[in-house]
């Protein structure tokens, strides 16, 4: 009987585990299919996020409009369902009619809420906040910008008033010496130096109006290796006299739109520096290489000037093209400014690479049809 009873509770014991064993198996496999549907859904919400992000405005546009199409139509369907099912409760018992209509009623108003007055109200809410935003970083934006402008124009006021009125002061010291003493041997040389000090004056306010005044751009078809070609028959003569060898690379025509004078001026000026910076500083072998070529997307046209001159310090490369910031003796400081300005007028870019000892790079970009595309 004993021997019965051991039995039988190991029998049990044995259902126990088997019972405890499938139970796991189950709760494993519900967990399973809990991580599959979720996992199902976040594939289905990533392919509809990517499809969504391909899509064009007009068929964004589309989707949302059927979306609010069907949403009204499931309202409607719910309507006419609550209306004939009202309707004939009200036939067969008015009380229990009442009731219906005011507890399916409730959900009915809830529905027509969500479905027609919720997404416009989410949307202007939206657009309402998203102009808030919009409107405080635009403020912020614009009064760092005109904090900057304020600033640029009190430096430039500075270097302007430096750089006028210390050769008038130079001129007037003169004027002032020669009046002390009107028949002195020294005076032709003094009205020569205050007139070159007067001459520098007005070549500093003629490029300083030459750069405040909006560039009025001619543009047509050119090739940028007839600007090249222009611009270094302009110089021949000092580039002999300073004997500075000159290097002419074309990998493109460079057929582009744009306003061939205005481009001819700024590489007249930046090989003009290239020269006078190889002529003060003395290199040996002094070489200017100019070379034409077309980006891989043959959207754009760049020009490289480059020369094996001094170089430059990290100091002056960040001030290159600062008005009033000169290399040269007797520069004018402007001219590099007024290259970027013509460059930026034609939606381009004009950088510079630059290392002491190591001569200058400057790269001249510009979009080959005036940012049209072809």
């Amino acid at each position: 009987m004993s021997a019965r009873r051991i039995h039988c509770g190991e029998t049990l014991a044995l259902s126990g585990d088997r019972w405890q064993e499938t139970t796991d198996l189950k709760r494993r496999a519900r967990e399973l299919r809990g991580t599959e549907r979720e996992s199902s859904r976040s594939r289905r919400r990533r392919r509809r996020r990517s499809r969504s992000e391909t899509l064009s405005p007009e068929e964004r546009a589309y989707r949302e409009a059927r979306r609010h199409a069907d949403g009204k139509l499931r309202f409607a369907r719910h309507l006419v369902s609550y209306v004939l099912v009202v309707g004939f409760l009200f036939l067969i018992a008015k009380g229990v009619a009442l009731l219906v209509a005011f507890g399916w009623g409730i959900g009915l108003a809830l529905d027509g809420f969500s479905r027609l007055v919720a997404p416009g109200l989410r949307r202007r809410w939206i657009e309402g906040e998203v102009d808030r935003q919009v409107r405080k970083r635009v403020s912020r934006q614009r009064e760092s910008l005109e904090g900057q402008r304020v600033r640029s124009l009190e430096e430039l006021s500075a270097s302007i008033a430096h750089e006028i009125r210390n050769p008038i002061t130079a001129a007037k010291s003169l004027v002032q010496q020669m009046g002390e003493d009107p028949d002195g041997s020294d005076n032709v040389e003094y009205a020569k130096v205050a007139l070159e000090e007067l001459d520098r004056v007005e070549r500093s306010i003629s490029h300083l109006l030459r750069y405040a005044r909006e560039e009025d751009l001619r543009l047509r078809t050119m090739r940028m290796s007839d600007v090249v070609d222009s611009a270094l028959e302009s110089l021949r003569e000092r580039l002999s006299s300073v004997g500075v060898r000159v290097e002419k690379k074309l990998d493109d025509e460079g057929e582009m739109e744009g306003d061939p004078e205005k481009l001819r001026q700024v590489l007249i000026n930046l090989i003009s520096n290239a020269i006078d910076l190889l002529d003060q500083s003395g290199f040996p072998d002094p070489e200017i290489v100019v070379e034409v070529g077309a980006s891989l997307s043959d959207r754009e046209i760049w020009v490289r000037v480059c020369d094996n001159g001094p170089g430059m310090d990290p100091e002056s490369l960040e001030e290159i093209f600062r008005p009033f910031h000169s290399r040269k003796a007797g520069g004018t400081g402007l001219g590099l400014a007024i290259c970027k300005k013509l460059v930026d007028a034609h939606q381009g870019s004009l950088e510079v690479k630059s290392e002491l000892g190591d001569g200058a790079e400057f790269l001249i970009t510009l979009p080959r049809w005036g940012g049209r595309g072809d």
